[in-house]
């Protein structure tokens, strides 16, 4: 029998094994420049990401090239090891052989489909870089069997084809899908030709302006473009570029090729024999070629697309619904060769256009049939023979409305994955934009921008943005003006922004620093914290097209003068082009800017005792804490089912604290603080200049924020902490989850938001993390981003106090922000509201699911919601990532009524609430969670009156006659 001791060093024996296994078993992440490295040498390896050619026999066992297997089995490549290691450690998977995948990892439910994804930008990117990591291995002989990998991919569709809810929620990916998986020998020769035509311009810059055509304006002319410059320039080029002419010319031909009603042939036979789906296929395509190319068969085909998507899932086997998408898709290549050939003879073509392209674009998945019920009416052409500028920008606003979407809808699909990549191969970035002109959302975007040229002519607007083309997709939000560098980024990612730069993005990033100016591809929502503080700001503000974004580039670095009219008309030139007027404006600037005081002379700091938030009302915001607890405690009296009990830990408990002293130093916190302000008014007063002034209160900052974020608690307090939770929150500290969320006396002044600077700690359920939240929240306001927001407005920065409002985490079905006016619409009795899945929607500059409800009783749609995730907020604490579907919308019929009424009491009682100080619009955030409406906060809305009201601004905004007629008519120029 083993004794005691041996029983124990067995089990110690064990347990040291175990925590051994565990941290060979859990490697780290490769990081991306060793990613770039490995990819550097899989560039110049003859074999690529492969390590050797193998027969794969039935039994599980592998046999050398040589030496077949006792039954027929396939021949592939295997996986070099350290290809294998990336994928577990990073999720990572490079050179895929589909055939060697089985079905459910390649569709990768639990990582947003990555798998699929990542196959789809690798082929994007071998087709632009020469085979990329199959530089040379593209000639490893062997290495997969295209018949095999055909055989894989049609199984595969079948497969996941079968399910409704994969096409439900998944249609534009899976659609996306059938044109790079190969499973019926089809190739995608429009990406071929755009990656070849790239290949020889880098080669030969001289085909630079072919490229640009063949990538912007594609059709047939096309190929006689290519043939002319090969024969003038014959001379010049090499054997090999030769060869690469002449096998783009052969692609281009058989492209532009008419597809034949035959080409149909393979994919109906799929189809249930004598079915009524398949004769009416059959009839559809006889009567399509007997039509001659123009309108009315772009209309047909646009119809049937449409159609094809509805019927999906009448059909019952994988393999019919396959050859679907693959008719759809064929059909949408005879749809872009009559786009290349038809253009808009007149106003009413125009506009037709967009409705019949809105359908095919449905059709496409690009839209989701829900958003289309909701836009389509608007698109419906008008029947007079005369409409008004005012209907006229409808029509051109929404148009606009299904380009965002639909772009929208490729990047929400693709974008997490393009992340992923591009940390070790920038030329992922170009995947989205390739995808969208391989679409129809070239020629849609162009009859766009022609609507938008012909409203501008119309109505005496005009944008006028460093003469770039297509400035018809411009268009401002935040009027504004500016002046400084001009930096243009892909993603906003990649550079820490400064405060005297212009920016333009492909989108916000939700915690952007100050800025002089910005422009985006994508809005994100009118309501997010970034929008609200560059309205509250006058910080000029505008939408681009992807396209313009491409355009602006070469004038990366540029001092420009930027400014956003009232009207939404933009204007953005060299410095050296400024007005006269224009530079007094700055000078101007310097002599008037108004800062504001925060009001400290009511404050309550001998209030030191945790606050029951059923006891704080609006009156108490800036005495006692901050507006968010003193405006929740207001709402809680108002709407007691409606907002979840909590707890407020006020301004006196931070000062108690700070009064302590500081580790090291021989002053407290809150003398550090005063000092710290101290020295940057002498530096000021002493000439110093603003960037010296910054970095140094900046470095001080800091050293504040690392202190009060390992500051002792006072006796007392975290016992108070732990009688407040149980007698309020009805459980024990370390048992509920929590958001502690920071209200600080700076926010939600007269003329100031503030909103979205501080710190919210989400969901945190442990005792230790509670406590740590309370030292995070009150460092917060000492962060870069919140102090440079912030010393715009504030003359006494110093006096800035964090209260902290604690309330239990409700994990929310959706979550957003109403705005008690109609933005857009700037009618005080409509509504505006933005929401998104899960906990924290909308405020973050997420692509939200936005509306103007209006005053009548009806609804616009402005945009769907586009984020492909969200969190949800978990019992155990802090936050799970959730992957989001649009096949539905955010908000139900229940919901929208719950907020119109929610939002006429707050109009109602709010202006003669005590202590509130303002008569609206509010700002409202709010969530659902099983329809059950819960309020969060309510803040006054506050925009830049200055902005508005500049005398200069007003000059920029052409006073727009919208009762005008324009006859539908007109002749396009």
């Amino acid at each position: 029998m083993l004794s005691k001791k041996t029983i124990f060093l067995i089990k110690m024996g064990s347990m040291l094994l175990l925590i051994a296994y565990a941290t060979v078993a859990l490697p780290q992440p490769v990081d991306n420049k060793a990613i770039g490295q490995m990819i550097t040498r899989f560039k110049d390896d003859q074999r690529g990401p492969y390590k050797d050619i193998r027969w794969f026999c039935i039994d599980g066992t592998f046999r050398i090239p040589q030496e077949r297997c006792p039954e027929p089995s396939p021949q592939r490549a295997r996986y070099k090891d350290e290809v294998v290691a990336l994928s577990k450690t990073n999720g990572i998977y490079l050179g895929q052989i589909l055939s060697s995948t089985p079905q459910n990892d390649f569709w990768d439910v639990e990582n947003s489909h990555s798998r699929l994804k990542q196959y789809q930008l690798e082929k994007y990117i071998r087709s632009v870089d020469d085979g990329w990591i199959l530089r040379k291995g593209q000639y490893y002989r062997g290495a997969l069997q295209a018949e095999d990998e055909e055989n894989w991919g049609f199984h595969f569709f079948s497969a996941m084809l079968e399910k409704d809810q994969n096409i439900k929620q998944n249609y534009f990916l899976l659609r996306e899908a059938t044109r790079d998986i190969p499973h019926q020998g089809d190739e995608n020769r429009a990406q071929t030709i755009r990656s070849m035509s790239l290949v020889i311009s880098d080669s030969y810059p001289a085909f630079m302006n072919a490229r640009i055509k063949i990538h912007g304006q594609p059709d047939v002319s096309d190929i006689d473009l290519v043939q002319a410059f090969k024969k003038q320039h014959i001379a010049k080029i090499t054997p090999e570029l030769n060869a690469q002419f002449d096998e783009l010319i052969k692609e281009m031909s058989i492209h532009y090729q008419p597809v034949q009603a035959s080409s149909f042939g393979k994919y109906t036979k799929k189809l249930p024999k004598e079915s009524t789906m398949r004769l009416n296929i059959d009839k559809f395509i006889t009567t399509l070629y007997s039509q001659t190319p123009g309108l009315g068969r772009i209309t047909s085909i646009a119809e049937r697309l449409y159609q094809l998507r509805n019927e999906t899932l009448t059909l019952k086997t994988g393999s019919a619904r396959l050859a679907l998408f693959d008719i759809s898709i064929l059909l949408e290549r005879i749809l872009l060769q009559d786009l290349q050939q038809w253009r808009p003879n007149n106003i009413r073509e125009l506009i037709q256009v967009s409705q019949i392209l809105g359908m095919a674009l449905t059709g496409a998945g690009y839209i989701e049939s829900w958003e289309w019920d909701a836009i389509k009416a608007d698109l419906a052409p008008p029947t007079a023979n005369e409409i008004s500028i005012d209907v006229l920008n409808t029509y051109l606003d929404r148009s606009r409305s299904l380009v965002e979407w639909a772009t929208g809808m490729v990047r929400a699909t693709y974008q997490p994955t393009i992340s992923l990549f591009a940390g070790f191969e920038p030329l992922a970035h170009g995947f989205i934009d390739d995808r969208i002109r391989l679409s129809l959302l070239l020629p849609i975007g162009n009859y766009v921008g022609m609507q938008g040229e012909f409203f501008a002519q119309s109505a005496g607007l005009s944008n006028s943005v460093m003469k770039i083309a297509d400035q018809g997709h411009v268009r401002g939000l935040n009027p504004g003006y500016a002046k400084g560098e001009l930096v243009v980024l892909d993603d906003p990612e990649e550079v820490e922004v400064v405060a005297s730069k212009i920016y333009l993005f492909d989108r916000p990033p939700s915690d952007l620093k100050p800025v002089a100016g910005i422009a985006t591809v994508t809005e994100g929502n009118a309501v997010s914290h970034v929008q609200l503080l560059a309205r509250n700001l006058g910080i000029p503000n505008a939408i681009i097209s992807r396209q313009n974004l491409e355009s602006m580039k070469k004038y990366s670095g540029q001092e420009v003068f930027y400014a956003v009219s009232n009207a939404g008309t933009v204007i953005m030139k060299p410095v050296s082009e400024m007005t006269t007027t224009e530079k007094q404006l700055f000078a101007v600037k310097q002599r008037v800017e108004e800062r504001i005081e925060v009001p400290v002379g009511e404050i309550q700091l001998g209030r030191t005792e945790i606050i029951n938030l059923k006891e704080v009302r609006s009156k108490d915001s800036g005495k006692l804490c901050g507006p968010k607890a003193a405006n929740l405690g207001q709402l809680k009296a108002m709407f007691p089912d409606h907002v979840v009990d909590g707890m407020v830990i006020p301004f006196g408990i931070f000062l108690e604290h700070m009064k302590q002293k500081m580790p090291n130093r021989n002053s407290s916190y809150w003398d550090y603080l005063n000092a710290i302000f101290a020295e940057a008014r002498s530096m000021n007063n002493s000439g110093q200049s603003q960037d010296q002034v910054e970095r140094y209160t900046l470095a001080e900052l800091t050293k504040l924020r690392e202190a009060i974020k390992s500051i002792e608690f006072l006796p007392g307090f975290s016992s108070a902490l732990e009688k407040n939770f149980q007698t309020i929150l009805g459980k024990p500290l370390g048992q509920v989850p929590v958001f502690l969320r920071s209200d600080t006396n700076m926010e939600d002044l007269k003329d100031f938001s503030g909103a979205g600077l501080n710190l919210t700690v989400f969901n945190a359920l442990s005792k230790d993390k509670i406590l740590q939240g309370i030292r995070d929240v009150w460092a917060s306001p000492y962060t870069e981003r919140s102090y440079k927001w912030r010393q715009n407005y504030l003359l006494n920065p110093e006096n800035v106090y964090p209260s902290i409002l604690i309330i239990p985490s409700v994990d929310v079905d959706y979550s957003g922000v109403l705005i008690t006016k109609g933005i857009i619409s700037n009618n005080s009795n409509d509504l505006t509201i933005a929401f998104s899945r899960g906990a924290g929607g909308a405020v973050d500059g997420q692509a939200a699911e936005s509306y103007l409800l209006k005053s009548g009783g009806s609804r616009q749609l402005l945009s769907p919601a586009r984020e492909p995730t969200f969190n949800r907020l978990p019992t155990t604490g802090g936050t799970q990532k959730n992957q989001a579907y649009f096949d539905q919308p955010v908000l139900n019929e229940t919901n929208l009524t719950a907020i119109i009424e929610m939002a006429g009491e707050v109009k109602s009682i709010l202006p003669k609430t005590p202590g509130v100080g303002s008569k609206g619009p509010f700002d409202v955030e709010l969530g659902f969670k099983s329809d059950k409406l819960w309020l969060f906060q309510v803040r006054p809305f506050v925009e830049n009156k200055k902005a508005l009201s500049s005398e200069y601004l007003q000059s920029i905004s052409p006073s727009i006659n919208r009762k005008k007629l324009v006859a539908l008519s007109t002749l396009l120029p």
